[in-house]
């Protein structure tokens, strides 16, 4: 299979690295765009937008891009090879692909253009207190009066809940399922208390208290739409962590060759080289499930399954080269002032986002009964 990308996604490719380096190249900006509300930098957002990038994977007619899941791919791995806080993922590929995926084209022409122009940011409003990234909702109910929702509950955490003008809410339907809301950000009956995540990004919780609502599209059970949105998330945040994998890796390899320790540098030591060669592996590995569940994706094939399959190894990998190079770096490791604690800090949060490795690895168990057997050749078995 070809993983290579063609020219146009290399430029594009190169021009998002250029400009999210103009931004984070140095560190130091990066703490400091996060440690102010609303963690991240309002002005490389507009950007971005700019550059048509918050519109990439919309239909031209909606305002977007027209591109694909790879063109999507390039984009959060650029992200995460400089820990941008920007939140892409949530809000575009995920807020924004439940929009594109259920709306109505009326609702698609108001939201997708706000949205791609950089002008609202959405979120999606799903996770709940006790529940474990499952497709369902049950705390937050929806109640139909004369014709008009109302939403009653709360939801937490919620990414970047307290900055949203737009939220995508999953509430459980008077006659069972799950629906999808969209609630205005200054909707009455909406309380919003955000705080910062351990990893510089920011969450909230969303309460609801006869807050009006609007119906996402025709109504009625959307389980399937939402395990849908989240494994295409998991796929985008698969490639976000391959990026600050390779930028984690890239550091720990030239401290290596930069650090002396008995008058020679640390890549000398070759148990310490052993361990850098095994994180390569590690990420290569990563690189490629990435890329193998977005042309599955591209192909229309079984994405939940594919996104389960790249979680469960990003999870491991992230973990593994995490963990190294702090280990590789000594005591500066796990220092605030040093970035490469920031990426295994990252990194901890995606595999906490929409389901850790161990989730992934449970759901993919149950179904291996499911798999082809397949003989010493490869043919599987009728």
């Amino acid at each position: 299979m070809d993983f290579t990308y063609d020219s146009e996604q290399n430029d594009l490719r190169e021009a998002v690295a250029s400009l999210l380096a103009r931004a984070y190249s140095d560190s130091e900006n990066r703490r400091k765009v996060t440690t102010t509300d609303p963690g991240f930098d309002e002005k490389v957002w507009a950007q971005l937008a700019d550059m048509g990038l918050l519109g990439l994977p919309f239909a031209e007619e909606h305002g977007g891009m027209g591109a694909g899941p790879v063109e999507v791919a390039i984009v959060a791995e650029e992200i995460g090879r400089v820990l941008a806080p920007e939140p892409f993922v949530e809000a575009v590929v995920l807020a924004g692909g439940l929009i594109d995926a259920v709306g109505t084209d009326a609702q698609k022409g108001e939201l997708l253009e706000a949205i791609a122009g950089g002008t609202s940011l959405p979120t999606f409003a799903h996770a709940e207190i006790g529940a474990r990234w499952t497709p369902t909702a049950s705390a937050v109910t929806a109640t139909e009066t004369g014709g008009s929702w109302t939403l009653s509950g709360v939801k937490e955490p919620v990414p970047h809940g307290a900055r949203a003008d737009v939220l995508v809410v999953s509430a459980a339907l008077p006659g069972g399922g799950t629906g999808l809301f969209v609630v205005q950000g200054d909707a009455t009956g909406l309380t919003r208390t955000g705080y910062r995540n351990h990893d510089g990004t920011r969450s909230a919780n969303v309460r609801f208290d006869g807050t009006p609502a609007t119906q996402l599209g025709t109504g009625g059970d959307q389980t399937q739409a939402i395990e849908r949105a989240q494994a295409v998330a998991r796929i985008a945040y698969a490639h976000e962590s391959v990026g600050a994998m390779d930028t984690a890796l890239r550091t720990t390899v030239e401290y290596l060759k930069t650090r002396k320790q008995f008058g020679v540098t640390l890549n000398k030591f070759q148990a310490l080289n052993f361990r850098a060669a095994d994180m390569y592996v590690s990420l290569e590995l990563a690189r490629s499930i990435a890329l193998w569940a977005s042309v599955v994706q591209l192909s229309d094939g079984d994405v939940v399954t594919a996104a389960d399959r790249a979680r469960l190894t990003t999870s491991r990998t992230g973990r593994h080269i995490g963990k190294d190079a702090i280990q590789l770096h000594g005591g500066i490791g796990v220092t605030a002032e040093y970035k490469v604690g920031h990426y295994t800090s990252r990194l901890t949060a995606i595999d906490h986002l929409l389901g850790d490795g161990d989730f992934a690895a449970d759901r993919l168990a149950a179904k291996v009964g499911s798999y082809p057997t397949v003989d010493p050749i490869g043919a599987p078995y009728a």
